[in-house]
């Protein structure tokens, strides 16, 4: 049998880890050679090595999934990711595209903190302050936050925080902001209607990294008057081009 030059096998395996991660659950040997054209005893032998050294486990049933070496190694890359970096230009286009302030905010305990943002070039805009902090229930991005901790985190957050009124439209009960919550986390987005301040409007969405799990929020601030529903699916697409940039599979 003629030698497999260590090229080729890398690039079987490249096949196989391709084909595995194509599946949400586990694989079976039958499917990853039909999948990747491989005969099953090559695709066999790869794979017995590379469950070997962690970059696949193999279940009871002898199926295939992708294994805790590249999980590992997958956390390393994203924790050498400046997310303000990866998200300014995509803020920049967004804010030239609306006209409006756009905003990148982190969670930090029960508030949201503002760490990078795209100004608008006009005279009446809204401005934060890159190191400014709000609290989770009266920002769109905060709200979302606090869902997807599900309604036991919501009520955690109400009773330390004892939801304090900022404007008329601050949400100051705990059932209502639950509600809110899950409308917004169901519907991809959320909105600050002048809740932390009194002639602001925001729309906010979660930016989730290669591990699936939400690490800032983009949003727009403009005057209330001006804010567009329109701006949804910009914002939203903004959103996925900066969580791919992070290893988020595109939607």
């Amino acid at each position: 049998m003629p030698k497999v030059s260590s090229i080729q096998v890398i690039e079987r395996m490249s096949r196989l880890l391709d084909a595995i991660a194509a599946y949400d659950d586990a694989v079976s040997l039958k499917f990853l050679s039909a999948d990747t054209g491989l005969h099953p005893s090559t695709a066999y032998r790869i794979l017995a090595s590379m469950t070997e050294h962690g970059f696949t486990e193999r279940t009871a049933s002898g199926a295939y999934r992708l294994g805790r070496k590249l999980r590992d190694l997958g956390c390393r890359v994203n924790a050498g990711i400046d997310i303000r970096r990866e998200a300014h230009g995509v803020m920049e286009r967004l804010r030239d595209e609306i006209g409006e302030s756009v905003n990148l905010t982190v969670r930090e305990g029960d508030q949201v903190v503002y760490i990078e943002r795209a100004i608008a070039n006009r005279m009446m805009r809204v401005e934060q302050v890159i190191g400014s902090r709000a609290p989770l229930h009266v920002t769109a991005v905060g709200k979302m936050m606090l869902a997807t901790g599900g309604d036991d985190e919501i009520a955690g957050y109400a009773g330390r925080t004892g939801l304090p009124r900022f404007t008329p439209n601050t949400i100051t009960t705990l059932p209502a902001l639950q509600q809110a919550a899950r409308e917004a986390l169901e519907q991809g987005f959320a909105y600050d209607n002048e809740e932390a301040e009194t002639g602001v409007g925001c729309i906010g969405v979660l930016i989730r990294d290669g591990r699936g799990g939400v690490v800032a929020g983009l949003s727009i601030s403009a005057p209330i008057e001006r804010r567009r529903d329109e701006w949804i699916p910009r914002i939203q697409a903004a959103r996925d081009e900066i969580a791919r940039r992070l290893g988020y599979p595109a939607p």
